[in-house]
């Protein structure tokens, strides 16, 4: 398989991924030091990409940004997919209700991705989430919930990442398999990685599709397991919502 990959394609998408929110503009050499790659590596593709269009080139600043066929590109992923035309309502019909946050996600590496994030905590908090914006998978309830059901390859070889990085990884693969037992055995797990905040997640179980998990949060200094008691019921009911109206492709404004 790997003998199959394009690799000027593949280290065109490293460079992507090394702008994220608060990095917008970045040189060659800093791309070079987050990629990994080597300056004439990364000088060739950066021209390339800028060529393609998916870069803007600052001369003044002699530094790269990301152009807007990227963004037309994440709007093209948002509205053709069946599983957020689905859940989008649904999510916010919860969220309006009940006064929380909702949101869906799905891992990329070792992060989790929020593909929809709708907002209604009345209680005012330090952290906004948007799409796309990158949580890590070993601290939050997203990414706990997706290593859960993530085959044991994946599962392991971020383990492996994971104590190679993290001086505190004994106490966080503690929590991490606390986790993975309440999936299985309730279908929701906990954390609460920020201060004062409280969130749950769980993974659909989609016949269609594999890999999302909808998570409820809330700012409240209650404890994990106080809230859970109030919204894990609300979060799996709406897990089922969105699994019948992905699988069997029914409207999302005729479910009850």
């Amino acid at each position: 398989m790997a003998s199959t990959l394009n690799r000027s394609l593949e280290r065109g998408m490293e460079i992507l991924r090394a702008f994220r929110p608060g990095s917008t503009l970045l040189g060659n050499s800093e791309i070079a030091e987050r990629t990994g790659l080597s300056p004439a590596t990364v000088s060739r593709l950066t021209q390339t990409l800028v060529v393609a269009g998916m870069l803007a080139h600052d001369r003044s600043a002699r530094a790269y940004r990301l152009a807007a066929p990227v963004l037309s590109l994440a709007h093209a992923m948002r509205t053709g997919s069946v599983v957020l035309q689905a859940a989008a309502p649904l999510m916010r019909a919860l969220a309006e209700k009940l006064r929380i946050n909702v949101g869906l996600a799905v891992a990329d590496r070792s992060e989790m991705v929020y593909l929809e994030s709708i907002r209604y905590n009345r209680r005012a908090s330090l952290r906004s989430v948007v799409s796309g914006q990158r949580v890590p998978i070993e601290l939050t309830s997203l990414g706990r919930a997706w290593l859960a059901v993530a085959p044991a390859d994946a599962r392991e070889a971020l383990f492996a990442e994971f104590a190679a990085r993290r001086t505190d990884w004994p106490r966080l693969r503690k929590e991490i398999d606390k986790a993975i037992e309440s999936v299985v055995l309730r279908g929701w797990c906990a954390a609460s990685w920020q201060p004062e905040v409280v969130a749950l997640a769980a993974p659909l179980k989609l016949e269609s599709a594999w890999g999302y998990v909808l998570n409820v949060s809330v700012s409240s200094t209650e404890s994990s397991s106080d809230v859970a008691a109030e919204l894990a019921a609300p979060l799996l009911a709406l897990s089922q919502k969105i699994t019948r109206a992905v699988d069997t492709r029914e409207p999302a404004g005729a479910m009850r």
